[in-house]
């Protein structure tokens, strides 16, 4: 991967340079104190992957930059920033940032954030070259039962890829109860295909407590019961930061791809709407104002991550 760092700070450059390089994340293809100097053509140039860029900057921002570069700009964003508003980092994916890396910077953060995209964007790469090379095969192919056999073969994505993918395009893929989740849908893969199709969708308190035995082991009682509340905790917040995140995106174009297809399957619209109106009225997004019906995320990710 091949990395622009812009920030108007030489010691965040400096440290994120060090970080990517240090674990061996990519390469640093350029830097910048300012977004004024960021365009596409210059990140065509430099063959750039990821754009890592700071929110607040003196001559231009990173959410100026941001929305003169997307259109065009095929690589991932991450945004930087010491400002921890749900409605500006709801804001700010909106807009097209991928990530949100808070600061002040943390190690273990910037290199799990970094990864994450990184896999996403292999992903995105694989699910690509095989739909081309269908694509050729179904050309050049003139049996039309092959045809049929190549056209209706199923993409090699596993489940937690493939929730991880829909994650990241809610803009929760860099939150803490992201890797819960991609857990939990593992177990109730697992689950399922034990069971042979059991009917009844498990309960929340079976999920958390089986996650959190896997995670500490079935004889920490007490230790799984502080982690039990942890994840429920963990969950909600990424959940409601999913939230105000597609309805920042609703309120920037209700034509949204994103918001079209998440917010009202995920979510209860009306919570949306609600959502929605708070920010359009600049007010603070409260978690206690809003139902968070983690049961019904949990079941439709894990739905539509099984899909063919």
């Amino acid at each position: 991967m091949r990395f622009m760092i812009v920030d108007d700070d030489e010691v965040i450059r400096t440290m994120l340079s060090d970080i990517i390089e240090d674990y061996d994340l990519g390469e640093i293809a350029g830097e910048a104190d300012n977004g004024s100097l960021i365009d596409t053509a210059l990140l065509e140039r430099k063959k750039i992957d990821i754009l890592v860029i700071d929110m607040l900057m003196p001559i231009r921002d990173g959410v100026q930059t941001v929305k003169s570069i997307k259109a065009d700009f095929t690589g991932k964003i991450i945004m930087l920033s010491q400002v921890e508003n749900k409605e500006m980092i709801g804001n700010a994916y909106s807009l097209g940032v991928d990530y949100y890396i808070t600061k002040p910077i943390n190690r273990n953060e910037v290199v799990s954030v970094i990864r994450a995209v990184s896999e996403h964007m292999q992903l995105k790469n694989l699910v690509h070259n095989i739909e081309k090379n269908l694509h050729t095969a179904l050309r050049s192919n003139h049996s039309a039962e092959i045809a049929n056999t190549i056209r209706h073969t199923p993409l090699p994505l596993t489940i937690r890829q493939k929730g991880e993918m829909m994650l990241t395009e809610m803009g929760i893929g860099g939150e803490k109860g992201c890797k819960d989740l991609l857990d939990i849908l593992q177990f109730l893969q697992k689950q399922e295909q034990e069971t042979l199709m059991q009917k009844d969708f498990p309960s929340l308190k079976i999920i958390f407590t089986k996650i959190a035995e896997a995670k500490l082991g079935q004889e920490n009682t007490i230790e799984i019961q502080k982690e039990y509340k942890a994840l429920e905790q963990r969950l909600r917040r990424t959940i409601f930061q999913a939230l105000v995140n597609l309805a920042s995106m609703g309120i920037i174009d209700y034509a949204n791809p994103k918001f079209e297809e998440y917010a009202a399957k995920f979510f209860d619209f009306t919570e949306v709407r609600k959502i929605m109106l708070t920010l359009e009225s600049n007010e603070k997004v409260n978690m206690s104002q809003i139902h968070i019906n983690s049961k019904k995320f949990i079941k439709v990710l894990f739905m539509e991550a099984k899909k063919d």
